[in-house]
């Protein structure tokens, strides 16, 4: 089962003993500097538990899968998460 992000806020709240409020201020504050850093090509680390990093894709051929018509799909950007250590080994206890 996937924990959604109410879920994720009452479950901290619970943890911290703090309002599910301030939690969640705490969380939305935490995703716009992953935004702001991210969109900005720096990367975001968490030791140990993960990185956060803008990729750059190259501009490249692809095909129409209706027409199979040649298409051009410009250069953009994509995010790549990896997993650090401590979140990798607690996966592999399960």
């Amino acid at each position: 089962m996937a924990m959604n992000r109410s879920e994720l806020v009452a479950a901290v709240a619970a943890k911290t003993e703090n309002s599910q409020v301030a939690v969640n201020g705490v969380l939305d504050a935490v995703f716009e500097v992953f935004v702001d850093q991210i969109s900005q090509g720096e990367k975001v680390s968490i030791p140990g538990w993960l990185a956060v990093e803008r990729t750059d894709r190259a501009a490249r051929t692809g095909r129409n899968p209706q027409t199979g018509e040649a298409i051009q799909i410009p250069a953009g950007h994509s995010v790549k998460l990896t997993a650090g250590s401590k979140l990798k080994a607690a996966v592999a206890k399960k």
